[in-house]
């Protein structure tokens, strides 16, 4: 891994002629600036939890969106056009480096990285003025309708279904069907949904992209609680569930088009470089005082790994930034960063030994309830759980593999 890993890198670093890795002094300002706004804005109430181990809450997640919202970073990925910072590539790479560093939660996806770029492209003006300020501002929590029982890494498959109906001159569709796995649903205000207007033609053909707003009669939200025992994802159902016409996205049938660009953007935000760059500077200082060889060979494997994952991000913005689009560049971050997020996670739990069996759970512990054993135990089992997921979601690192065979190797 070490000697693989230092060759990608190397020929990252002189075979990438089109991008300058080096920092501007513009860079380096925003770079300070970015900190600046961590120690003193930064809400403290959601620092001392996530330092703490302690899983934050709705409220904690609404306060850090509402204070990124209020610097007027919230629309980090967005051009200035829709309300966006309109950020170059080594801005938008140091704004996620420095906030994965701190330990901040991971800014939603949903809003503003997966259904506000799909607004901004394929919506209508309405739309925009609709729904894009209430993304900014986080007025509005969204979740995401895509997988379905039966139906996940085959996701043209689906069968949740809309049919167009008129009453009173006025076009809505009747939705029934289920979707699953959906992210903090319980939370959300808005789902976007794949549902299928068709089924006559190919399976892709017959999909389209819909906005329901989860307050509408007929929608049922039921936990999944998964295999580290937190309330994180979701089932929803649908029945006879009446959605506006004027809330489908582009044309009747487009949905795969629309899905495929959002699952480019989701894959590349999937990596977070900046926060396993935290938790590999954690794991260096608890490796240091255990005095353990292997444990330390790991860690400098990890971390040259680690690197390549960084230029390959750094790439792949700056592609972005010379007007490219996510692609099979993305999938590959998509594997690599997935898959660090994992191996650091059971680094964790070997540096923990048996200690981290005794930790209580995902709610991390409070008042006199600390686990015995070395501190970082309540970083090991829990996490090390929680992680198994990223390598599935956003399309599995199997899917992702078949995907870059497709586009990169041509077969």
């Amino acid at each position: 891994m070490y000697n693989e890993a230092l060759f990608y890198q190397s020929n990252l670093i002189y075979k990438e002629k089109n991008m300058d890795i080096n920092f501007s002094k513009e860079d380096i300002a925003f770079r300070d600036e970015v900190r600046d706004w961590l120690a003193n804005d930064y809400p403290k109430h959601v620092k001392e939890k996530t330092d703490a181990g302690i899983t934050i809450n709705k409220e904690d997640l609404i306060d850090f969106h509402k204070a990124l919202s209020k610097k007027g970073w919230m629309g980090y990925n967005w051009p200035v056009e829709y309300g966006g910072t309109g950020w170059s590539a080594s801005k938008l790479y140091i704004f996620n480096k420095e906030l994965g560093l701190a330990g901040c939660p991971p800014i939603l996806p949903f809003g503003v990285g997966m259904v506000g770029p799909v607004i901004y492209t394929f919506g209508n003006d309405e739309q925009k003025e609709r729904f894009l300020p209430d993304i900014l501002n986080f007025n509005t929590w969204w979740c995401q309708g895509y997988s379905e029982p039966g139906s996940g890494s085959d996701l043209a498959s689906l069968k949740t279904k809309a049919v167009l109906r008129n009453d009173l001159d006025e076009d809505y569709y009747v939705v029934n069907g289920s979707k699953t796995w959906t992210t903090l649903a319980q939370n959300a205000d808005w789902i976007f949904c794949l549902v299928r207007t068709d089924n006559s033609g190919i399976k892709q053909e017959g999909i389209s992209f819909l906005l329901i707003d989860m307050k509408s009669p007929g929608i049922e939200v039921k936990p999944i609680i998964t295999i580290d025992g937190d309330h994180e994802v979701n089932s929803v159902f649908f029945t006879d569930v009446k959605v506006p016409a004027k809330n489908l996205i582009g044309e009747e049938g487009k949905g795969w088009t629309y899905a495929k660009f959002l699952l480019a953007h989701e894959r590349f935000g999937i990596a977070g470089v900046g926060a396993s760059m935290r938790q590999l500077n954690r794991l260096k200082e608890i490796i240091s005082k255990l005095d353990n060889s292997d444990l330390q060979k790991k860690v400098n494997e990890l971390e040259v790994a680690l690197s390549a994952i960084e230029i390959t991000e750094l790439r792949l913005l700056s592609a972005l930034e010379n007007g490219g689009h996510p692609g099979a560049e993305s999938s590959i971050l998509k594997i690599k960063g997935t898959e660090m997020q994992q191996a650091l996670s059971e680094l964790f739990v070997e540096a923990s030994g048996e200690y981290a069996l005794m930790y209580p759970g995902p709610h991390g512990y409070e008042n006199n309830d600390k686990p015995a054993g070395p501190d970082y135990a309540a970083e090991g089992l829990s996490g090390f759980l929680n992680l198994r997921k990223t390598s599935i979601y956003g399309g599995s690192n199997e899917i992702q593999k078949n995907i870059l065979s497709k586009f990169v190797l041509g077969v």
